[in-house]
């Protein structure tokens, strides 16, 4: 299963609006098919997977997927349930259940009734690759990750707003790699008015995967933008699974107010800058008591000079 959560990062973001789900098919100890929503969100996962596979295989095989199989069926293509009965593994172990309430049980509600026995998983790997997607369905608004580049005394510029370039080459590389696995990037008015960022992917052959830009401020949309007038406006983002937040230190200080980042990527570089423009506004904190206990490091990497480090919101 965590071999599957792995691949599903393949899907993400262009499998929307669908999930980016993966599936693979395990018989004899050996992994003898793969696959992951395509593009648009189809074909699915099981379909790419089960697809070509000999009926004497299947029926010594485990299918692993890391979302329930859909029991829906769409214009686009057949229910995921539908195909793995025809298909007649002899177990299918799932990693988490899908909120959709269109299948929500269903799919393994009519594997189980069709002879085939499923397990089912409270994977957390699985529910890590699906983030975008279970956000979205449980709390009606996209998984957001806020970004920030800083001196080792927390500044994000110089004092005259001077910020090209706080951190190096690699950590730019890093950001743009992320910037592509999102649906849509956000930045405060101010950024885009001072600094008019292009806020797209600029790595060889990633060039098309470039995020939808949204600006949040309460003035007119500039060209080629979306606008939003607060945080909690992310929620009518149509499509948007996915959301990166590049700043400034106001938007980034209003989305932890709101308790609306999900993830929060940091890269320092070894530098001072002492009298500058500090990361963050405030955040509204009562008490030190209510900073502690909010995050959980999930990654830490070196990135040339930089260092890098991703924290998950402990909810």
């Amino acid at each position: 299963m965590a071999a599957a959560a792995r691949l599903a990062a393949r899907a993400r973001p262009l499998s929307r609006p669908n999930p980016g789900v993966a599936a693979l098919v395990v018989a004899e100890g050996r992994v003898m098919a793969r696959g992951w929503t395509q593009d648009g969100g189809r074909p699915h996962a099981e379909a790419i997977a089960l697809s070509g596979l000999a009926p004497e295989l299947l029926a010594r095989a485990t299918l692993y997927v890391t979302l329930e199989p859909c029991a829906h069926r769409s214009e686009r293509g057949p229910a995921c349930a539908d195909l793995i009965l025809a298909a007649k593994p002899a177990r299918v172990v799932i990693g988490q259940i899908d909120p959709d309430p269109r299948t929500a049980g269903q799919g393994m509600a009519r594997l189980e009734a069709g002879g085939i026995a499923v397990t089912l998983l409270d994977d957390p790997a699985s529910a890590a690759s699906l983030g975008g997607f279970l956000t979205r369905q449980r709390l009606g608004r996209p998984w957001v990750t806020l970004k920030l580049a800083t001196s080792l005394d927390g500044c994000i510029a110089l004092a005259d707003g001077t910020s090209q370039w706080i951190t190096g080459e690699a950590a730019r590389a890093h950001v743009h790699a992320h910037r592509a696995r999102h649906d849509a990037i956000l930045v405060g008015g101010g950024t885009w008015r001072t600094d008019q960022p292009r806020l797209d992917v600029r790595l060889p052959g990633l060039e098309a995967r470039s995020p939808a830009r949204v600006v949040l401020t309460r003035g007119e949309a500039p060209e080629g933008t979306t606008v939003l007038p607060a945080p909690e406006a992310i929620a009518g983002l149509d499509g948007v699974q996915y959301l990166y937040v590049e700043g400034g230190a106001e938007t980034a200080a209003a989305f932890l107010a709101a308790d609306l980042v999900d993830e929060l990527h940091l890269y320092t570089a070894p530098i001072l800058i002492g009298d500058g423009k500090r990361a963050l506004g405030g955040l509204g904190l009562a008490s030190l008591a209510a900073a502690h206990n909010r995050w959980h490091l999930a990654e830490r990497r070196q990135l040339g000079s930089d260092s890098f480090a991703a924290y998950l919101r402990m909810r």
